[in-house]
């Protein structure tokens, strides 16, 4: 399968590269923008399967690109997960349910299982987004339909990649129980 491009619009280096370190890299193609301005730029030239936007940015605001990815009917269908470590900033301009507006909102800093999550919600809400009335019925139907075998084949990857960090998990908490049973059974026998 081709990697999908992801475009990680932040100002911090360190978290466009946790993005990157996080996701599989034979499924993802992870794009950076350090600024508004540049992202809405990359967003344009590059179209990019998913967006996550960073909410303060310099030059130009993520709130700034949001708006602007919503006066277009074709932009506006990319699945987007807004970040940020201060959610008091992002619900005083985007009033919650966030899912009504067909965005995912994340706190930073959030761990892998956060982010899939976030990933997968946003792409179950792109597709429930009403098509634009601008686009013609025959043209939607064509990209949607092989768009969304290939997001089907992408949330059942993700899946399985879950399923495996949760037996994963269950495996590591087996071997602290007995690990910590070993550490009991020592410390009786010097007694």
């Amino acid at each position: 399968m081709a990697a999908h491009k992801i475009l990680v619009i932040d100002d911090s280096r360190v978290i466009r590269n946790m993005v990157r370190d996080m996701l599989p890299p034979a499924n993802f193609e992870v794009l950076e923008a350090a600024d508004g301005i540049k992202g809405l730029e990359m967003i344009q030239q590059q179209q990019p399967w998913m967006i996550m936007l960073d909410f303060l940015l310099p030059r130009m605001s993520g709130f700034e690109v949001y708006e602007a990815l919503q006066q277009s009917p074709e932009l506006s269908r990319i699945p987007l997960v807004l970040m940020s470590g201060r959610k008091e900033e992002v619900t005083s301009k985007i009033a919650e349910p966030f899912e009504d507006k067909y965005l995912v909102f994340i706190e930073k800093p959030f761990e892998q299982k956060e982010l899939i999550t976030a990933i997968k919600r946003a792409m179950v809400l792109a597709q429930k987004r009403p098509p634009a009335s601008v686009i013609s019925p025959g043209a939607v139907t064509t990209d949607a339909s092989t768009s969304d075998r290939a997001d089907e084949g992408l949330v059942k990857r993700i899946e399985e990649l879950e399923a495996k960090q949760k037996n994963l998990e269950h495996q590591l908490l087996s071997q602290q129980k007995q690990f910590q049973q070993l550490v009991d059974f020592i410390k009786k026998k010097l007694k």
